[in-house]
């Protein structure tokens, strides 16, 4: 019980002293106007030009531009059936046009046995943590450095 009460008081004190140190207004520090830039001798401070901003543009956006494949600002059936077309040609292994299951499934039966590596026509979980799908990592983008200016003229 004693321990319970005990812990009650320290964390009323800690609170406490939370409080106290929290409502204490922070004073400006002199470091952070040294970080700033001084003003000119006419008085009117120099005014650094706003970064660029960045394009802002929704995931719809991007995606509508990855179909729209002419830049013509509309998606023919054409440009959204493409990728479609493309991964059913993969499929279709005998290019008959006709998808049978033993094509659609090849790509999933060939994934099992080369996971199945002691060909029990079963996946331990060490065989199965291989079968985990690979995702590409988005590229990085390399930007040029940021350039410092030295405005101070001496």
């Amino acid at each position: 019980m004693w321990r319970f009460l005990a812990g009650v008081g320290s964390a009323l004190l800690l609170c406490g002293a939370g409080l106290f140190w929290w409502s204490n207004a922070p004073e400006p520090s002199p470091l952070l106007s040294a970080v700033q830039p001084p003003a000119r001798a006419t008085g009117v401070a120099d005014e650094a030009p706003a970064p660029p901003q960045a394009e802002e543009r929704t995931r719809e956006e991007k995606r509508f531009d990855r179909y729209d494949k002419d830049r013509d600002q509309s998606i023919t059936a054409e440009e959204y059936l493409a990728s479609r077309r493309k991964a059913y040609a993969k499929l279709d292994a005998n290019g008959d046009g006709r998808l049978s299951f033993d094509e659609w499934a090849k790509r999933t039966t060939d994934k099992f046995d080369k996971a199945d590596a002691d060909r029990s026509n079963a996946l331990s979980r060490t065989e199965f943590a291989t079968t985990k799908v690979v995702r590409k990592a988005p590229q990085r983008r390399n930007c040029p450095p940021a350039t410092v200016r030295d405005d101070d003229d001496g």
